[in-house]
This record gives structure tokens, C-alpha cells and sequence, in this order.
């Protein structure tokens, strides 16, 4: 272990981790909160770019895609400005957006990093997307080889599964498809997703492992044993992230503890060099 102790914003722990990250390593599932940037829904806690700068070097991470959460509903820019700070070579973006956004606007937002679409879709009360916006979306963004990226229920997933598998683009499930704590790989959601990476249709996030677990850290051996499943099936279709800030937990989770689940969930050097490298330049077109 190496590296100066760094308390970093929205993140507990302040050691660097055991697992030393690749060169151009990409955490793949990030937000940030500027207050600069006035969010019309429920206001975060700060989470700016420089916060985040913090959790980059404790890690030992060189890139970064932003996805913009459902608090600025469809204003992107608190993501596209963090993108153009950090540059292209080391920033992509996923933005939220509704059917009613002109073609101008879509390539305005190719041109600023953006490379996929979030749908947020568990509570209704909440959501600014819906799912019936998810199918005309697709349409709308295949020539531009974006994706669909899901935070959706594991009932809807399988509930719309068809739906899923006629989409013109690649899909990408966030935070292990968030099956339910008790059923993890047994549950039918698994399998839809399962069915999608093996047609090579899809993307599995392995990431918020604090979300799928009642075990809990440091081993969270609940959300590993769906980490793994997901390893052992398609390594070449995972993509790895932090999640920080960690919008949902009041306790923040340890950064570096999550860093290093990934050398229980991909012992193979090789594997994790392609989760935290490889696969994010194919899905979001870093540069080789």
C-alpha cells in the first residue's frame, strides 16, 4: 500500500487501496453535484469536480465517465463542463434527456462527450424518464452509437424484457442489475440480463456493491457472489465504477475497500485490466 492519506468529500476511509489500478483505468459511474449548477429537484449534498479529483488520485484512476443525475432533471451541463475541464481523452458523460430534444441539441451533446442515455425509472414520484420514452430514445441515438444505460427495477426488467431485446442500441445495467438482495442470480432478472450479454446486446456495471447487500462490508458477500456470476459469464462485457458521491447512503462507503472487492470479484489480472481499461474504451470510445 502507497500513496499519501487523502480524506476525500462523500467518501469514508482515507488510505489509498491494496489493488494498484492500471494505467488509464476509468471508473465508469460517477456524479457531480456543483453549486454553481442549481438543481430544480431535491438539492444534493456539494460533490464538485475537485472533490472528485481527490477520490481519482487516492485511487490511482486516470479517467472518468460522468452521468448526470436525476436532480437536474434534463439541464446536462453540470456534466458536459465537467467533461470539457477534465477533456475527452479522459472524460465521456451519460446524459438524461426526453423525446422532445431536437437533433441539434443531440449532436450538441455527442460533440460535449456524451455517450449514453440514463433512465431512471423506480419511483414514478421521482423519475423525470419514463419507460415508454426508452424505445423512441433508442431510435433516435443508434446513429450516434450511444447506449441505453438502466437504474430500473429487476420486476420491470423482466417485466419488459422484449422491449429490451429489440433495442437498436447496446444496454447498460447499473450497480450489478440491482437484482433483489434475498434471490440475487436466482431471480429472473438475472437471466434476461444473462440472455442480453450473451447475444452481446448489453453492459453490466459492476459497481454499488453497498446497495445489493445485507452482509455489508468488508466482504459485502452477497453483491460478490452476483459480482462473480457476472465475471465468470462475460468479462469482456463489464465495466467497473464508484458511484461516489454515493447518493443513497447516509454513511458513505470506503472508496478503497470498494476498489479492492475487484480483486475478490476478478482475481485475473488480465479480467480486471480489461474491466478498468479495455472495455470502457470500447463502450465509450477513449482512446485506445
Amino acid at each position: 500500500m502507497s500513496g499519501v492519506a487523502q480524506a476525500v468529500p462523500n467518501s469514508s476511509g482515507t488510505e489509498p487501496p491494496a489493488l494498484k489500478a492500471p494505467a488509464k483505468a476509468a471508473d465508469c459511474h460517477i456524479h457531480i453535484y456543483d453549486p454553481r449548477y442549481q438543481p430544480p429537484v431535491a438539492k444534493p449534498s456539494e460533490s464538485t469536480l475537485s472533490d472528485y479529483r481527490l477520490l481519482q488520485k487516492r485511487i490511482g484512476l486516470s479517467r472518468v465517465v460522468i452521468v448526470t443525475p436525476r436532480n437536474y432533471v434534463t439541464d446536462n451541463t453540470v456534466t458536459t463542463d465537467a467533461i470539457k475541464a477534465l477533456g475527452q481523452d479522459n472524460a465521456r458523460g451519460v446524459a438524461v434527456i426526453r423525446p422532445t430534444i431536437t437533433d441539434e441539441a443531440l449532436k450538441k451533446l455527442h460533440d460535449e462527450g456524451i455517450r449514453g442515455i440514463r433512465f431512471t425509472v423506480g419511483d414514478p414520484k421521482t423519475a423525470v424518464v419514463s419507460i415508454d420514452m426508452i424505445e423512441p430514445l433508442a431510435k433516435r441515438i443508434a446513429d450516434y452509437g450511444w447506449h441505453i444505460q438502466l437504474n430500473m427495477p429487476y420486476d420491470k426488467i423482466v417485466e419488459h424484457a422484449t422491449m429490451l431485446g429489440r433495442l437498436p442500441t447496446q444496454l447498460v445495467f447499473d450497480h450489478l442489475g440491482k437484482p433483489p438482495i434475498d434471490q440475487g442470480i436466482q431471480h429472473a432478472s438475472h437471466a434476461v440480463i444473462r440472455q442480453l450479454l450473451d447475444k452481446r446486446r448489453a453492459w453490466v456495471k459492476v459497481s454499488g456493491a453497498y446497495m445489493n447487500t445485507e452482509v455489508g462490508p468488508p466482504t459485502y458477500a452477497d453483491a460478490t457472489r452476483v459480482a462473480q456470476a457476472f465475471v465468470s459469464a462475460a468479462p469482456e462485457r463489464l465495466v467497473w465504477g464508484s458511484d461516489w458521491p454515493h447518493p443513497s447512503p447516509k454513511e458513505k462507503p470506503d472508496d478503497a475497500l470498494l476498489f479492492d472487492l475487484l480483486s475478490v470479484w476478478a482475481p485475473s489480472e488480465i479480467i480486471r485490466h480489461r474491466i478498468l481499461v479495455t472495455n470502457p474504451q470500447d463502450l465509450y470510445g477513449f482512446p485506445q
